[in-house]
């Protein structure tokens, strides 16, 4: 009986502040689709170009280093036959250092570039989350719910909104151009 009396306390005090609570008022929900306002974000779209430009300049330097060892395979091959088995053995260990040489700068450049990635999305999550924070406070939201929503109506979809204030945020920022004559 004493078990059953001290579970029931905190149910009981649970019920009667409900039950001496105001009506409740009327709840503003808003749901965001997150990878979205990632994705099409003024923010989100100049980081993915500005990856994109850092990483196709890396790619050009290893496709260089992949065109000179290829050009010093086929000039193996081709020279095989008129070289000695000296020179044929430096040749080889020469592509092999090389080929070993390329994957492990492939592998330097891919991590490098995951962990930029990693530390810029980071960045634009925080960006946009205080971005979300301030659009829902102005907008009088008191609750947004992202990821694990399974069905909302268009209605409750604030990822709009909040992309238009990105956009402007970000159209008032830029600096003028000037006039040209």
């Amino acid at each position: 009986m004493r078990m059953f009396s001290k579970a029931m306390i905190p149910a009981m005090a649970a019920m009667a502040a409900l039950a001496g609570a105001p009506a409740m008022a009327e709840i503003k929900v808003g749901v965001l689709d997150f990878g979205r306002l990632m994705d099409e974000s003024p923010q989100g779209k100049a980081l993915i170009e500005s990856l994109r430009s850092e990483a196709a300049a890396k790619q050009r330097e290893l496709q260089t280093q992949a065109t000179s060892l290829q050009g010093k395979r086929d000039k193996l091959v081709k020279d095989r036959a008129t070289m000695t088995p000296d020179q044929v053995s430096r040749a080889e260990k020469e592509l092999r250092d090389g080929e070993r040489d390329l994957a492990r700068r492939q592998q330097e450049v891919n991590d490098d570039f995951n962990a930029r990635r990693n530390e810029e999305m980071s960045k634009l999550q925080r960006t946009l989350i205080e971005e979300v924070r301030s659009f829902s406070k102005a907008q009088n939201f008191d609750l947004v719910v992202t990821d694990g929503v399974i069905y909302a109506t268009q209605t409750l979809d604030i990822t709009p909104g909040v992309l238009s204030a990105l956009q402007q945020r970000v159209s008032a920022a830029a600096p003028a151009k000037p006039a040209t004559r």
